[in-house]
Formats: C-alpha cells, sequence, structure tokens
C-alpha cells in the first residue's frame, strides 16, 4: 500500500494550488469574459448540435460543423437587416429620453408648498438623476466599452467561436471526464448535483434566450400597431430587458410611459395621456400572459427566485462583473442554492436529496450527449 499524505502535506498542496489558480486568474483576466461566452455559446448551441446529429445520422463534430456554419450565416445576414434601422431608432430614442429629462425638470422648476414646508422637486430630481448616473456609470460604463471592443476584435471573435465550438464538439468526454473527478463514494452526488444545475442554466440560457426572442418579436408588433415612437428599438430592448428576472419589466414600462406621455402615438389621434394608459394596459395584460403562460411553458419555474432576492443578486452581479454579471444574476444564485442546500444537509447529517428516498439515481443520458 502506498503511504498517504499527511493532513499538513495535503493542506500546503491545497493552498498552493488555490494560490496558482487565484494568480492565474488574475494574470489572464483579460480572457475571463470571452471565456464566460464561449461557455454560455456551447451551452445554447448544443441542443441544435443534439438535433442535425439525430436528424442526419451524422458524427458529433459533423453536427457541430454544421451548427456553426448556420451560426455564421445568422450573424452574417441579421446585423445587414437589422442594426442600420436599430441603430438609427437608438441613436434618436437616447437623444430623445436627454430632452424627456429636461422636460421634466421644467415641470418640476416651481417649488410646491405643502403647511409650512417648501419642496422643491426639482432639486430632488436632479440628486435623483445623478446618483443614479454615478451608479450606473462606473459600473456599465468599463464593461460596455470592453463588449464593444471584444465584439469588434478579430481575435476576440475567432477566440469565442473555436473555444465553443470546441466545447460543444467535446462535451460528452468532458463530462465523462468531470464525473471521473469525483471520488467514487459521492460520484452519484455530484452527477445529481452537475444534473440539477444543467437544468438550471438549460431553463435560463436556452428558455430566456427564446422568451427574448419572443418577447421582442411581440412588443416590435405591437409598438408598430399601437404607434409607440421607436417601436423597433423598445422591441429589442423589451427582449433584453427580460434578461433582468423581475425588474425587467419595470424598466421597459417605465420608459414607454415617457414616451407616451411627452410624444404620444405616431399615428393614433388621441390625447398623450390616454395613449399611455393604453401602454400601460396592455403591458399589465401581457405581463400576466407572460408570468402565467409563457414563463411556465419556455423557461420553467426552476430559476424562479424572490423578487428581492434577484434584485439584491443583480445589484451585486453588477458590481463584481458589469452586464455579465447582471444577465448571469439569477441562474448563479439558484446555483448557489442548490450547493449551499447540499452543503447543509451534510453539516446536518441529513439526506441531501430526501425527494429521491431510497431510488437508485439514473444514469444521465442527455439526446446531446450521444455521439
Amino acid at each position: 500500500m502506498r503511504p498517504h499524505w499527511p493532513p499538513r502535506i495535503k493542506l500546503t498542496i491545497t493552498l498552493l494550488l488555490l494560490g496558482l489558480g487565484v494568480y492565474l486568474a488574475y494574470l489572464f483576466r483579460t480572457a475571463i469574459a470571452p471565456g464566460v461566452i464561449a461557455v454560455l455559446l456551447a451551452f445554447i448551441l448544443t441542443p441544435m448540435v443534439g438535433w442535425f446529429q439525430k436528424r442526419f445520422r451524422v458524427k458529433r463534430s459533423q453536427a457541430t460543423l454544421l451548427t456553426y456554419l448556420v451560426l455564421l450565416i445568422l450573424i452574417t445576414v441579421i446585423p445587414l437587416v437589422i442594426i442600420p434601422p436599430l441603430a438609427s431608432q437608438s441613436s434618436d430614442l437616447t437623444l430623445n429620453f436627454q430632452q424627456l429629462l429636461k422636460e421634466i425638470e421644467a415641470l418640476l422648476a416651481n417649488p410646491y408648498k405643502i403647511a409650512d414646508y417648501t419642496i422643491d422637486l426639482r432639486v430632488a430630481f436632479k440628486q435623483a438623476t445623478g446618483s443614479l448616473q454615478g451608479m450606473i456609470e462606473p459600473v456599465f460604463g468599463e464593461t460596455l466599452r470592453f463588449a464593444l471592443e471584444a465584439i469588434s476584435s478579430v481575435i476576440w471573435v475567432i477566440f469565442i467561436l473555436v473555444v465553443s465550438f470546441y466545447l460543444v464538439k467535446d462535451a460528452p468526454g468532458l463530462f465523462r471526464w468531470l464525473d471521473s473527478l469525483a471520488p467514487p463514494a459521492y460520484r452519484e452526488d455530484f452527477i445529481r448535483l452537475r444534473e440539477e444545475i444543467n437544468l438550471v442554466w438549460t431553463a435560463f440560457l436556452r428558455g430566456q434566450s427564446t422568451l427574448a426572442l419572443l418577447v421582442a418579436v411581440i412588443f416590435t408588433i405591437a409598438g408598430f400597431i399601437l404607434g409607440l415612437p421607436f417601436a423597433l428599438a423598445m422591441g429589442v430592448l423589451a427582449g433584453l430587458l427580460e434578461f433582468l428576472t423581475s425588474i425587467g419589466h419595470g424598466i421597459w414600462l417605465a420608459s414607454a410611459i415617457l414616451l407616451a406621455l411627452f410624444l404620444g402615438s405616431t399615428w393614433l389621434p388621441i390625447p398623450h395621456w390616454a395613449f399611455a394608459l393604453i401602454i400601460l394596459g396592455l403591458h399589465i395584460f401581457y405581463q400576466q400572459f407572460d408570468l402565467n403562460y409563457l414563463i411556465p411553458r419556455v423557461v420553467g419555474r426552476r430559476v424562479h427566485l424572490p423578487p428581492l432576492v434577484v434584485i439584491l443578486g443583480i445589484v451585486t452581479g453588477a458590481l463584481i462583473a458589469g452586464v455579465l454579471g447582471v444577465v448571469l444574476a439569477a441562474p448563479t444564485i439558484a446555483t448557489a442554492r442548490i450547493l449551499g442546500r447540499y452543503i447543509y444537509a451534510n453539516l446536518l447529517d441529513q439526506d441531501p436529496f430526501p425527494e429521491a428516498g431510497e431510488q437508485t439515481l439514473p444514469t444521465p443520458n442527455p439526446r446531446w450527449w450521444r455521439r
């Protein structure tokens, strides 16, 4: 029998490895965000690879190559069609929001007296907008700058595509390798935890992406029908805000109400306040449709968390990782909940999977694992 390492040696080597990992993460910190994007892209494209593999009865490498050919065609054609009008509307929308803020400030110019107290709403409005701008700019400024540089840099685009390609192609082998790293006594727990976490990220990334696309189409069509100013830009904004669980709808509604009140409909001959009420009513109707029909069927309930937890997670994610942290806050919290539940149960010597009872965990065999 080979002698076991003493506990002190194990602790020393573990700390050295952790230190080396932190040093490497700092050294290659500029590649972390593109690496995360590559992993997310691979996660989203994996079902398409499985579909091609089953439909055309080809090897996984061939199905992966076909999937990325389709992806390259889409990212080449779609920007040529959508980007020019979207860029124009987004620029005009930004300028109009700046004008709207000036008009709101002008409306609040006169102080109001209540009993013996004088309330200067203009000062409060300036302080609120200044504080909000001071909070947002440091968080999103650097991230957006990096995102634009990453998109415009051919090297980063190639890096993301190549890494995600091999992640998708070699996914079965990677899963088997990860499973083999777990100690035999805990391998069943490891596989179960990995499957639960996989379901969370599947529900969020694939379901939320599908939902965002549906929402963007619905809101764009509804905006054109009602005459909402900058309908295309507001529709795309609605789709993107679907990733901000619990607060995305509120941000879009506030923006749309401001546009309706100050600009009105582009063709409906009704007062601005009436148009704002129409936008509010339709949004309330859609929100109920979204919560009771779309989300349960497209996303599921696995990522659903208390709104306060999600909001705190979004703020924390923004401070830590900028825009990427905001988008991934909900699934990250849901993953932490799964791991925390497992750790808590083991600390108290309880069954971490009580719903399974005495059943044996079935061998995981997702369709996209098959070669």
